[in-house]
């Protein structure tokens, strides 16, 4: 994908016929001729950078813990921040802006064809199953780890807790998180066509995410809330720029939820009821140690 994104933005420099040439529209928030959505924008953003924080998920089986998933989750995002902008301003000109939702459903291999006929294309085809076959992969691996996670913490049933004899892994968590995604993919596949349900994975995967990044920063508040009084230094660090860090995603949530159709808003419907479900049977069934925790941290 970089030697790709090198090539096309070298093309697209180089006023190669056939390229769009880099105009202002191209850093406006409204995109090329006003065509674009800021806010569909972000919730893409915000589904891209999900996995940035994967190390945080399997801290337990890192050296150092406390300090290396943090680390790689902050060298994550400034990884990532290259990759994603060095593709994206390498490769949306290299067809007109016109010619990307034409082919929205085949953009990359279009874009791949464009740079240098079939044998590219055909590269690029598999460049992105390689990639989404990695995606989904570790998709599943971090999902297993949160589950497990959850339930040895009472939060959920005990048998995604267990970790397997013989292979020292979450075993129980990972068929359980295996056989969700099963069932998940035949109702949508049931529901609507596969090119549709990749459109709202991405969309819904975004908002969950937006979501988990509204909670973590309200919980960080309150865990840290007397350290935000204790000076001014912390009342900007864990108070001012965690509110701006949960009303940010809350704007990118609520937009994109106007627009969506009812396929994407029952789901979303769906997963926040469950959650409020299972965190119910954890707090009053199991009677969870989890939520006997002190809310200051030291």
């Amino acid at each position: 994908m970089i030697v790709f994104s090198v090539a096309g933005l070298l093309a697209v420099l180089g006023h190669r016929a056939g390229t769009f040439p880099v105009t202002r529209g191209w850093f406006s928030l409204s995109g090329i001729g006003s065509q674009g959505s800021l806010a569909a924008g972000l919730l893409i953003a915000v589904c891209t950078f999900s996995l940035r924080d994967g190390t945080v998920y399997v801290n337990e089986e890192v050296k150092h813990r406390r300090e290396n998933p943090g680390k790689a989750a902050i060298y994550a995002v400034a990884l990532l921040t290259v990759l994603y902008t060095l593709a994206q301003a390498g490769l949306q000109g290299v067809v007109s802006p016109a010619g990307l939702p034409a082919n929205a459903s085949t953009a990359m291999v279009d874009v791949a064809t464009a740079l240098g006929g079939t044998g590219r294309a055909r590269l690029m085809a598999l460049a992105i199953a390689l990639s989404v076959t990695a995606a989904t992969g570790t998709g599943i691996v971090l999902t297993a780890r949160i589950v497990y996670g959850i339930a040895s913490y009472r939060t959920l049933s005990l048998l995604p807790g267990r970790v397997s004899p013989r292979f020292k892994t979450p075993a129980a968590a990972s068929v359980t998180v295996g056989a969700l995604i099963i069932a998940a993919t035949w109702a949508y596949i049931l529901a609507t066509s596969a090119q549709a349900i990749f459109g709202e994975v991405v969309s819904l995967a975004g908002l969950l995410a937006a979501a988990s990044c509204i909670l973590t920063a309200l919980a960080t508040i309150a865990c840290c809330r007397r350290r935000v009084i204790s000076n001014a230094l912390d009342a900007v660090i864990l108070g001012v720029l965690l509110l701006a860090a949960a009303g940010f995603p809350g704007w990118i949530i609520v937009k994109p939820v106007q627009n969506e159709p009812a396929s994407q808003r029952r789901p979303l419907a769906g997963i926040v009821a469950a959650g409020v479900i299972v965190m119910g049977c954890a707090r009053f069934a199991l009677r969870s140690a989890f939520f006997q925790t002190p809310r200051e941290s030291a």
